[in-house]
């Protein structure tokens, strides 16, 4: 299973502009600006939370495994991020502190300073600087367990980092969740310059799109967990026949699905060719299962083609007695879009009659509000 939360607020600190709010900005950056000779240096850094009351109640549950099998991974995509030339890495922190989010844009004349900037964590009438560290920018916990990165080499990309360690110990109270620091490495007030913040070195400037986007592109934490189970009853397997050359077809799909809901969606396989039978119910129309923990769903947006849910161990097909099918919540999905379902199926693996199918049979449905 993928479950999807969009953030709550976002905004990034900007060193150069120490009091300049950007909580309704669109556009999420993490730069590094030097002047000709590198004497000067400015860097931004981004700030971003999720709510996990929901999460939280799902583990409490049961519904959400509670073991290190489930993974939490923060999503941003990029917005023409600009001259990354050298391989580098982008680091998560837990926000040790809490910070209001603001209504400042970064082009906002006169700035606005109603919230969290580099130097104070709420605004401009509090004043209630980040812990009273000189230089601010924001305090992180940091050390073993405290740490997430994810590496860039040359060219934009999406940013998908792995931060179950944070999240997990926010979800045990460990430290309070206050959402993500995203930064390059360096320190509080960025004053080491034998690191990336802080060293003559040019890295280029990474933009991300924010909640604020007016695109499909908002920041989402992403949770993953293995919801597959194996029950085939009185079913058969599909034949080694079948399976190399197969049609798959789904029972049920609707056009249709509401944003609150959870549903189940059914696939069936069956060979292309099926052997002749003279019988009142033939075999071919028996419902049989694909491989186990080799059979994949994956769920694509339909209009700009970006993958949502990737084949993976929380996108495995289950079966029952009934056949083969997948559980998906619509509350992680934006509403108003269209989605495709598409396939993937492996059997044979480490054998002479290994088989890696894909499927794209244009199986769409809707999510509504």
């Amino acid at each position: 299973m993928h479950y999807f939360e969009y953030a709550t607020k976002d905004t990034t600190l900007y060193e150069a502009s120490q009091s300049r709010n950007t909580g309704l900005d669109e556009i999420i950056e993490i730069r590094k600006d030097m002047n000709s000779d590198a004497t000067v240096v400015n860097v931004s850094r981004g700030l971003i939370k999720f709510d996990l009351t929901y999460i939280s109640q799902s583990i409490e549950s049961g519904i959400i495994p509670s073991g290190s099998q489930t993974k939490f991974h923060l999503n941003l995509y990029d917005a023409n991020s600009t001259q990354l030339n050298i391989s580098q890495t982008l680091y998560g922190y837990p926000v040790s502190q809490s910070w209001d989010m603001g209504s400042g844009k970064v082009d906002s004349n006169p700035q606005i300073g109603d919230g969290v900037t580099w130097r104070w964590k709420d605004n401009s009438d509090s004043l209630t600087y980040w812990a009273s560290v000189t230089g601010s920018g924001g305090t992180w916990y940091s050390g073993s367990g405290y740490e997430a990165s994810q590496s860039f080499t040359h060219e934009p990309d999406d940013l998908r980092m792995d931060v179950s360690d944070i999240v997990w110990k926010w979800y045990h109270g460990i430290v309070p969740n206050e959402g993500f620091m995203l930064k390059r490495s360096g320190s509080v007030g960025n004053t080491n310059a034998n690191v990336e913040e802080g060293d003559a070195t040019r890295y280029g400037n990474f933009s991300f799109f924010g909640r604020d986007t007016h695109t499909v592109y908002q920041p989402k934490l992403e949770i993953v967990w293995d919801d597959s189970t194996w029950a085939t009853g009185s079913l058969s397997a599909l034949s080694s026949d079948n399976l190399e050359d197969m049609v798959l077809y789904m029972k049920g799909l609707r056009p249709k699905y509401k944003e609150k809901g959870k549903a189940k969606f059914r696939v069936v396989a069956r060979g292309r060719f099926p052997a002749k039978s003279y019988s009142t119910t033939p075999s071919n129309l028996s419902v049989k299962y694909l491989p186990s923990g080799s059979s994949y769903y994956s769920i694509v947006d339909a209009e700009t083609d970006d993958l949502v849910v990737p084949y993976g161990s929380g996108s495995k097909l289950s079966c029952d007695s009934d056949g083969n099918y997948f559980n998906l919540w619509m509350n992680g999905y934006q509403p108003e879009r269209y989605y495709k379902i598409e396939y993937r199926v492996q059997s044979g693996s480490g054998t002479a009659d290994e088989t890696d199918q894909y499927f794209d049979e244009g199986f769409t449905f809707k999510v509504t509000l």
